[in-house]
């Protein structure tokens, strides 16, 4: 039987403590980017289209970012595969890029298991196919 963890279990591995400064305003930086994005395309795009403008956009404003990374996903010791990441900024912060109707529960318990597996403690969701683009953002944080 396959059962899913409760929702409740999700939310308490989200917000259990902040990130840093240092950490934070990275994250401010990179959302930045991504509204300086959205303002000019606007939502009703596609996703490698968004992808294509946040990793220039992030070039433009000297921040470092790897994208389409691949991690390993083990068990037990085990290698299962891997699985790819949107991008990883400055080897810290991990951006999961979307343009969907609304984000979804899977997105962020998606972006937690990301987290959980590089040891990271904060990671932005964005979803840009949304009027404002700040509507479109959510935080995740892992402690």
């Amino acid at each position: 039987m396959n059962e899913k963890p409760p929702l409740s279990a999700i939310a308490a591995l989200v917000s259990l403590g902040e990130p840093d400064k240092e950490l934070n305003d990275l994250a401010r930086r990179v959302i930045g980017a991504g509204i300086e994005v959205h303002r000019h395309l606007g939502p009703g795009l596609t996703e490698p289209l968004y992808e294509a403008a946040f990793k220039l956009e992030l070039d433009l404003r000297g921040i470092p970012f790897r994208s389409q990374s691949w991690i390993t996903v083990s068990y037990k010791d085990h290698l299962l595969g891997k699985r790819r990441i949107d991008l990883i900024i400055d080897d810290r912060l991990i951006v999961e890029l979307k343009s969907v109707e609304r984000l979804a529960p899977i997105h962020s318990a998606q972006l937690i298991s990301y987290l959980r597996l590089m040891g990271y403690h904060l990671g932005l969701l964005m979803n840009f196919n949304v009027a404002l683009l700040k509507e479109g953002v959510k935080r995740v944080v892992l402690s």
